[in-house]
C-alpha cells in the first residue's frame, strides 16, 4: 500500500512539474557582452554591452542596427522603447535625452537641465512622442516636448499623495501614466495629470506595463496583473531561469538575462508564455 501511495504522490508532482514546464516554450538564446537590455512591443531586442554601445536585434535574431555614440554624455541609465519607430536613450548624469530613429540615428537631443530638471530617475516616451519625466527636486511628474519646454505638471506629489514617492518607473499606456514606486505601489494618471488609481501591488521588479498587462517578478514567480479585470495570472520559474539577472515582457513572450561562467559573457533566454 504505501509503494502504491509513493507511486502515486511521485506521478503527480511529475505531473504539476510538467504542467508547469508547458507555461514556457524555448525560442532562442542570444550570447554576448550584456549588461542589460529591453524589449519592444514587435520583440525587437535592444542590448547595451559593457562598451555603452546599444545594438538592436529582430525578433528573428539578427542584428539589425548599432549604436556607437558611446562617450558623448556618459553611462546610459534607461532605453524606452515603447514606440520601436523613436527610441530615447536617458543619461542621469548628464540630465539628457538622446532620441533615435528605428536604425538608431540620432535625431535629436533634449537636456532637461534647461528646465532645472536636475534629478530624475525615471522618464518615459509619451503617446503624443513627447517625454514624461519623474523630477525628483520636485517631486512633480513633468512632460516636456523635443526641445525641453515644459508643456504641463502635476502638483507636488508630497501634497497630492501625502507620501514621499520615488518612481523608479514610467510607462505611457492606454490613454493613462503608470508611476512604479515598489514601496507604495502603481500611481495611475490621466493625460491631464490627474491621479485616477493607486493600484497596491509593491515590491515587484522587472516591472513593465504593456497593453491590458502589467507584468513583474518577485523571488522565483513572475506575474502577469489584467488591468481591466484585475486578474492575476503567476507562474513559477522553470529551473532554467534560476539566477536570473533580469526579465522582461512582451505579450507573448518573457525574455530572461543570465550569466555565463564565461567571464563577462551573458546570454538572454527568450521564452514563449501561455
Amino acid at each position: 500500500m504505501k509503494q502504491i501511495i509513493a507511486i502515486l504522490l511521485c506521478c503527480f508532482f511529475l505531473s504539476a512539474k510538467a504542467q508547469e514546464d508547458t507555461n514556457f516554450h524555448f525560442v532562442r538564446k542570444i550570447t554576448g557582452d550584456i549588461t542589460a537590455f529591453t524589449v519592444d512591443n514587435l520583440d525587437n531586442i535592444y542590448i547595451l554591452n559593457s562598451r555603452n554601445q546599444v545594438k538592436k536585434i529582430n525578433a528573428n535574431g539578427d542584428s539589425v542596427a548599432v549604436y556607437n555614440n558611446i562617450r558623448k554624455y556618459g553611462q546610459t541609465t534607461l532605453i524606452d522603447v515603447s514606440n520601436p519607430l523613436k527610441v530615447l536613450l536617458y543619461y542621469k548624469d548628464f540630465a539628457t535625452v538622446a532620441m533615435l530613429d528605428r536604425f538608431l540615428n540620432v535625431v535629436n537631443t533634449v537636456d532637461l537641465r534647461k528646465q532645472n530638471i536636475l534629478q530624475a530617475k525615471a522618464i518615459a516616451q509619451s503617446y503624443d512622442n513627447k517625454i514624461w519625466v519623474y523630477d525628483e527636486m520636485e517631486n512633480k511628474l513633468k512632460k516636456v516636448d523635443e526641445d525641453g519646454k515644459l508643456l504641463q505638471e502635476t502638483p507636488d506629489f508630497r501634497l497630492l499623495l501625502d507620501v514621499a514617492s520615488q518612481p523608479v518607473k514610467i510607462f505611457d499606456e492606454n490613454k493613462y501614466v503608470y508611476l512604479y514606486d515598489s514601496t507604495y505601489g502603481i500611481f495611475v494618471f490621466d493625460y491631464y495629470g490627474t491621479l485616477r488609481n493607486n493600484i497596491m501591488i509593491t515590491g515587484w521588479k522587472n516591472f513593465k506595463v504593456t497593453g491590458k498587462y502589467i507584468y513583474g517578478s518577485k523571488a522565483d514567480t513572475l506575474y502577469r496583473y489584467d488591468i481591466s479585470d484585475f486578474q492575476y495570472d503567476e507562474w513559477k520559474l522553470p529551473g532554467q531561469l534560476n539566477n536570473t539577472l533580469s526579465f522582461n515582457f512582451t505579450a507573448g513572450r518573457v525574455y530572461a538575462l543570465k550569466p555565463e561562467a564565461d567571464k563577462g559573457l551573458s546570454s538572454i533566454l527568450v521564452y514563449a508564455i501561455r
